[in-house]
């Protein structure tokens, strides 16, 4: 079966497909009484010789909708010896940044402190995202450092991550730029111009990017790359008509002056996702990453 049709059956049917000796913990809240919005899935080997490196999925929808349930390649990483955690986070209409970030960290947190029950390798971990989570990884990767976005629980465990595949997400909301439906016509972005309040950015940060620059530039892994973050893959489409590909370049190229591994991958006549992310040549570079950042 292919992998693309894998990825397409329900979510019932895709547990049907994972590997023998894979359990599964749904909808574990990470933030007790957090609800919802505060949760995440982790897929484990019930019985191993050692504990194994994790990859966590962080889900995409404009920071505003999206599901941990269903994460890409889900079959191949568990065969491939990695467990893997979903998460979802709090959206814009309840929550402005930082409030999603602290989320994602907060998850990390959980997943290290009960490592040992998940047979998880606490110190192998690395995260995947697209879009916004494409976003929230990139942060997660430059941005261990900053401890004022380590609150709630298990606060004896690091955020930090060890590894970052982002798909085409947003690295810098300054020089995003506007790209209303009429700088695209053949592709217009359905989502108000970057630079309106209530653009999906305008959402994440509280008011428009223009006249709330400090909180746009607090918003944005690019402002927190340092020598000490976690290696980068990232994968970007050329024809990309939500995020455009320089938001990657420009992640990218930070990350290599500051002498950090990293590896950005265009592809030609991608869009934002769609079939040449979830090919199987796609997914097997993901898995390629994980396995060379996360078990060596």
């Amino acid at each position: 079966m292919k992998l693309t049709l894998i990825l397409a059956l329900s979510a019932t049917t895709l547990f049907a497909q994972l590997p023998t000796g894979i359990a599964v913990k749904r909808d574990v809240e990470y933030v007790p009484g957090g609800g919802p919005r505060q949760m995440l899935d982790v897929y484990y080997p019930e019985k191993t010789d050692k504990p194994v490196p994790l990859v966590v999925w962080i889900h995409g929808g404009a920071w505003s909708a999206g599901s941990k349930d269903r994460p890409p390649g889900l079959p191949v990483l568990l065969e491939q010896g990695f467990a893997v955690a979903s998460v979802t986070y709090r959206f814009t209409q309840t929550a402005v940044f930082p409030a999603q970030i602290e989320d994602c960290k907060t998850a990390i947190r959980w997943l290290r402190k009960n490592a040992a029950s998940l047979n998880i390798a606490p110190e192998k971990i690395g995260v995947w995202g697209g879009s916004a989570g494409g976003h929230l990884v990139a942060m997660l990767g430059v941005a261990g450092d900053v401890k004022d976005w380590d609150k709630g629980e298990n606060l004896d465990q690091s955020s930090r991550v060890q590894a970052v595949c982002d798909w085409f997400g947003p690295s810098d909301l300054l020089t995003f730029g506007p790209q209303g439906g009429n700088d695209r016509p053949k592709n217009p972005r359905p989502f108000p111009a970057t630079d309106a309040a209530d653009s999906p950015e305008g959402k994440l940060i509280g008011g428009a990017v223009p006249e709330n620059k400090d909180k746009a530039r607090a918003a944005s892994p690019v402002t927190y790359v340092t020598k000490d973050d976690a290696p980068f893959l990232i994968m970007h489409g050329d024809k990309d008509p939500l995020v455009p590909a320089a938001q990657s370049t420009e992640l990218h190229e930070l990350l290599e002056k500051a002498g950090v591994p990293s590896k950005l991958i265009i592809l030609p006549g991608a869009g934002h996702g769609g079939p040449q992310f979830s090919s199987r040549e796609s997914l097997g570079k993901v898995a390629e990453f994980f396995a060379k950042t996360l078990k060596n």
